[in-house]
C-alpha cells in the first residue's frame, strides 16, 4: 500500500493519494489534476475512486475534472446532492481498492454530508482516518458553513458532537488522523501546524474531544469566537456541488499574452480588474495606476477570495515571467475563472509603450518614529483584531484588511494614512486598494515586527475610537 499526503501550504489543504495492487484513490483533490495523474502513472495505477469528505468552501475541488480524465467514480457521503454524476455512499459502506478497503463513516456536523473515510490495510487493521473538516489536529470543523440549510449553527454543532463521540472516538488510539486542513485555514479556529497525529494524542490534547465535556459545553466552545467566513466560501460550495468549467478551458483564455494596448483596452472598455502579483518591493517601486496588489508569495488565493467580491469578475494580471500559469491556477483554486490574460513583458513593456506608472510611498520605522514625535499621525493597523488587541502602536486605529471595503466611508481623502501590518504584505494590499480609490497612503516598511524593535510606544489598550 502507498499512502501519500499532498499538502498545499498556501491553502493549508491536504489531499491524499492511496494505491494498492494497481488501483488508486484520491481524497479531496485540488483543482489541478496533473499531480494526481502523474502520481498514478508513476505507480502504473488506475485511479478508481475520488472521495470527497464534503462540499468544500475554501477551495474548488478537482473531483469533476479528475473524473472526466480518468473515468474514476466520484464518491460523497450520505445527504450529498450533486449537479453531476456521483456515487452517494451509505453509512458503513465499504469500497475495495486493491488489497485495502475504505469504510464510510458518516460524520455530519461541519456540514450534513460531511464524511470520514476509514482506511483498512492489507492485514485487515484499521490504519487511519481521512477526517476532512470533521476533526483537525487540535480542533474541529466550524459548524456555520452549511449553505441553504434550515439548521442553525448550534444544531450543526450538536451533530458534530454526536459524530465525534459515536463514530470517531470509539476507534483505536493507534489510528492516524489525516485532516483536510492545518494551521492557516479559515475552516477552524485553533488548528495545529502539524498535519497528522494519532487519534490517542488527539483524545488527550484536543479540547473538543474531552470525555467529560457535555453536549452543551461542546456547542458553546465550538461556536464561541468564530470569525465570519470569507465571502467566497458559499460560492465555492456551489461550484463544488454543481460543477464548473474544466481548468484546461480556464487556462486557454487566462494565459493569453496581452500587449499594453490590449491590456489597457480590457481594463478601460471591458471593466477588467488589474491584479499585480509580483513582489512587495517590485509593486511599491512601480506599478500601473489603479492596479491592486496581491502577491503570489503570500496567502494569494485566500486574499483574492476575501477582497474581490464578484467571483465572476474579469481579471487581467501582471506577473513575474514564468509564473503566469501559477497565477491562473491559484485563482481557479478558489473559483476565479474569468482571467482574460496577462501583460506580456510585464512592467518593462508597459513603460516602453509610454504608459503611466506610479509608486507606493513608504517610510522606515526610524522615520515613522520621528514623525510620531512631531505630529499626530493617522497610523492604521490592518492586522486582525486579535493581533491588534495583543499589542499595537499607541493611538493607532485598527482596520483589518478583511473588512477594509466596509470602512472606506470613515476615511478622509484629505488626510494621509500610515499603514502597517505584521511584516508588510497585508499593508501593501491595503495601500494599493486605498490608493486606487484616491486616498493618500504611506506604507511602513517592516511592519509591526520592525516597530517592536524600535522605541515607538505600543499598548494593549484598545481605545474607544478604534475601528472594529
Amino acid at each position: 500500500m502507498v499512502l501519500e499526503q499532498i499538502y498545499t501550504g498556501c491553502l493549508a489543504q491536504g489531499a491524499y493519494y492511496i494505491e494498492s495492487n494497481g488501483e488508486a484513490v484520491v481524497i479531496d483533490p485540488l483543482r489541478e489534476t496533473d499531480p494526481y495523474l502523474k502520481r498514478a502513472a508513476q505507480d502504473g495505477a488506475t485511479i478508481k475512486y475520488i472521495f470527497e469528505t464534503h462540499f468544500h468552501a475554501d477551495f474548488v475541488s478537482g473531483h469533476v475534472d479528475l473524473a472526466q480524465k480518468t473515468g474514476a467514480t466520484i464518491v460523497f457521503g450520505p445527504n450529498a446532492k450533486t449537479g453531476y454524476q456521483a456515487h452517494i455512499a451509505t453509512d458503513n459502506e465499504i469500497f475495495h481498492i486493491g488489497q485495502v478497503q475504505i469504510k464510510v463513516l458518516h460524520t455530519p456536523g461541519h456540514t450534513m454530508e460531511s464524511t470520514t473515510y476509514l482506511l483498512i490495510d492489507e492485514n485487515g487493521k484499521e490504519h487511519c482516518i481521512f477526517s476532512g473538516d470533521t476533526l483537525f489536529i487540535g480542533d474541529v470543523g466550524r459548524p456555520d458553513l452549511a449553505v441553504k440549510s434550515d439548521l442553525t449553527t448550534e444544531d450543526l454543532a450538536g451533530h458534530l458532537f454526536d459524530s465525534l463521540r459515536n463514530k470517531i472516538m470509539p476507534l483505536p488510539d493507534s489510528i492516524l488522523v489525516y485532516p483536510a486542513h492545518g494551521a492557516g485555514s479559515a475552516c477552524g479556529k485553533n488548528m495545529s501546524k502539524e498535519t497528522v497525529d494519532t487519534l490517542g494524542n488527539q483524545k488527550a490534547n484536543n479540547y473538543a474531544l474531552r470525555t467529560n465535556m457535555s453536549r452543551q459545553e461542546f456547542i458553546k466552545e465550538v461556536t464561541d469566537g468564530i470569525a465570519p467566513p470569507p465571502q467566497y466560501f458559499p460560492k465555492n460550495v456551489l461550484l463544488n456541488k454543481e460543477g464548473y468549467n474544466s481548468l484546461d478551458t480556464v487556462k486557454s483564455h487566462g494565459l493569453k499574452a496581452l500587449n499594453p494596448a490590449e491590456f489597457e483596452f480590457l481594463v478601460n472598455d471591458q471593466g477588467a480588474l488589474m491584479l499585480d502579483t509580483r513582489s512587495i518591493d517590485a509593486f511599491a517601486a512601480s506599478h500601473i495606476p489603479n492596479a491592486i496588489f496581491i502577491g503570489l508569495d503570500g496567502s494569494f488565493a485566500t486574499w483574492v477570495g476575501t477582497l474581490i467580491p464578484d467571483i465572476n469578475q474579469a481579471i487581467v494580471f501582471i506577473a513575474d515571467e514564468g509564473r503566469e500559469d501559477e497565477v491562473v491556477t491559484r485563482l481557479a483554486r478558489v473559483g476565479y475563472d474569468n482571467t482574460l490574460g496577462y501583460l506580456k513583458g510585464g512592467m518593462n513593456s508597459w513603460k516602453d509603450a509610454g504608459f503611466e506608472t506610479e509608486t507606493i510611498k513608504s517610510v522606515s520605522v526610524d522615520e515613522l518614529e520621528k514623525l510620531i514625535e512631531g505630529e499626530n499621525l493617522n497610523v492604521v493597523d490592518v492586522r486582525k483584531p486579535s493581533e491588534f488587541a495583543a499589542e499595537h502602536v499607541a493611538d493607532a486605529k485598527n482596520i483589518p484588511l478583511d473588512y477594509l471595503n466596509e470602512y472606506l466611508g470613515e476615511l478622509n481623502k484629505d488626510e494621509t494614512y500610515y499603514l502597517h501590518c505584521k511584516s508588510g504584505y497585508r499593508s501593501l494590499i491595503s495601500a494599493s486598494i486605498l490608493q486606487s480609490r484616491g486616498y493618500h497612503v504611506i506604507n511602513v516598511n517592516g511592519g509591526f515586527d520592525a516597530i517592536l524593535a524600535s522605541t515607538i510606544k505600543t499598548t494593549d489598550y484598545v481605545c474607544p475610537s478604534t475601528l472594529k
